[in-house]
């Protein structure tokens, strides 16, 4: 269990961690968020004392961090960074090695235990173990300094941004197997991050600071519902949705990428477009590129003729909708006018894109089972 008591770190005049009081659970997963500058990872790091705090006490398990060597505190607790700062003079084995060879383990135990670390994460031992750290990718790299930080069975690791440089599909990876190792090894996991998505998906509860001060600590299902503040509200953007979805509006719920042609495109070439995308209609704009109307396959075969520009076939009686219009309405527009999609357009009348029933279905399921990755 890790315990802050009446916390304050000041740099002069500034007061970047102001009075925190918190209660980390053994085996709880924490995520430390807010915007840049309000002291998330100062708290942090004044866990194992990279930053020292002016006033308060932070305890683990029952022991005051301030009476404890500083040295032989940071060996026992797990430190992540964004940067990873393997050793590049150094095999992976020694790398992750570090900590239990300071700590006086045989070459046996260090063996075995960096063996049993690079299998968790599908990094054989024999693949793995001897190469350098500019032989691995930027993930592998990055699970090594995730390795690193466990090799010497610390019960609480501290991670600042680790996954925050790398390539979205890797870092869902990597969130997916620190997770799934967090639930195996139970360890105690405070994890500092800029990102609402990567919250919501990592954390058993949230600590949302700004200023200094905390402003709400919840779970991510209670802060999705119901954010103690317009700040927080602000931060969670699209994910603070109420549980019904009536807070949906066109713009949460429409697709952006859409086929706009200007309206003296010839109706061969868009007929081309249209089937290159997989498409049975184009938005049509005008020469301001404001929408002008949409026409489909079928008034092409219909009405249209060789060379003719599509502008003159264009459906302008096509129900529209503003990117603020709620996405109930929206839907009810789609069966009433029995149509495939729904213009959205921005307040200058430009398109800003098309809801379909199946947009609104997939941002429903956000609602419910968060972000689709």
């Amino acid at each position: 269990m890790i315990v802050y008591e009446n916390v304050t770190k000041r740099y002069g005049d500034v007061t970047v961690v102001d009075n925190l009081d918190l209660t980390i659970e053994e085996g709880e997963f924490v995520v430390f968020i807010g915007p840049s500058g309000c002291g998330k990872t100062t708290s942090l790091k004044m866990i194992n004392r990279l930053i020292e705090m002016n006033e308060g006490s932070i305890y683990i398990e029952g022991n005051n961090v301030k009476d404890v060597d500083a040295v032989e505190l940071r060996r026992k607790i797990g430190y992540v960074i964004q940067q990873i700062g393997l050793f590049p003079n150094m095999t992976i084995e020694e790398n992750i090695s570090i900590v239990p060879k300071l700590r006086k383990w045989s070459q046996e135990k260090c063996t075995k235990r960096v063996k049993e670390l690079l299998e968790m994460v599908g990094m054989p031992y024999e693949e793995n173990a001897k190469k350098y750290p500019n032989e691995l990718s930027g993930g592998q790299q990055q699970r090594v300094g995730v390795l690193r930080a466990l090799a010497a069975e610390p019960p609480i690791i501290l991670m600042d941004e680790p996954f925050g440089a790398l390539d979205p599909v890797t870092r869902d990876n990597l969130q997916d197997e620190l997770k799934s190792l967090q639930k195996k090894l139970k360890k105690t996991i405070v994890f500092v991050t800029h990102d609402m998505d990567e919250a919501v998906k990592m954390a058993d509860k949230i600590v949302f600071m700004y200023n200094g001060k905390v402003l709400q600590i919840a779970s991510p299902e209670e802060m999705l519902r119901n954010p103690a503040d317009s700040v927080i509200e602000n931060f969670l953007g699209r994910l603070s949705y109420s549980f019904s979805g009536e807070d949906l509006t066109c713009q949460d719920v429409m697709r952006t990428k859409v086929l706009k042609v200007p309206e003296t495109k010839k109706t061969l070439e868009s007929l081309t477009l249209m089937k290159n995308r997989q498409l049975n209609s184009v938005v049509v704009i005008d020469e301001n590129d404001k929408f002008k109307g949409i026409v489909g396959i079928k008034k092409i075969r219909e009405e249209g003729y060789a060379g003719q520009e599509i502008g003159s076939i264009a459906d302008e009686t096509v129900p529209t909708v503003s990117i603020n219009t709620s996405a109930k309405e929206s839907f009810d527009l789609l069966t009433e006018h029995n149509r495939d999609f729904i213009v959205v357009l921005n307040r200058n009348k430009t398109v800003a894109g098309i809801v379909t029933e199946s947009s609104i279905a997939n941002a429903l399921a956000s609602v419910y089972w968060g972000e689709a990755k």
